[in-house]
């Protein structure tokens, strides 16, 4: 039997700082979302709105902290 990857809080931030977003380490998934969204009002992240429409086809296999990190900062903050 196959088990899809989870997407936790790990993997949540990793992808983000991939983006160039300043988050520390074993941030949890809702301050990863409100640092991404306060950098992304001062200076558009280029990949962001990507990443949440991305992120958001994948509701499945997210972890429900992450699920709901991703609906409370980040879908608003991209429009």
């Amino acid at each position: 039997m196959m088990f899809a990857d989870l997407i936790d809080a790990e993997d949540f931030r990793e992808r983000l700082v991939a983006l160039g977003i300043d988050v520390p380490a074993g941030a949890e998934p809702d301050e990863c979302a409100r640092l991404a969204a306060q950098q992304h009002a001062r200076s558009a992240v280029p990949g962001l709105p990507a990443l949440v429409a991305e992120l958001e086809t994948q509701a499945g296999v997210m972890q429900p902290e992450v699920r709901e990190s991703l609906a409370r900062y980040l879908r608003p903050a991209v429009g």
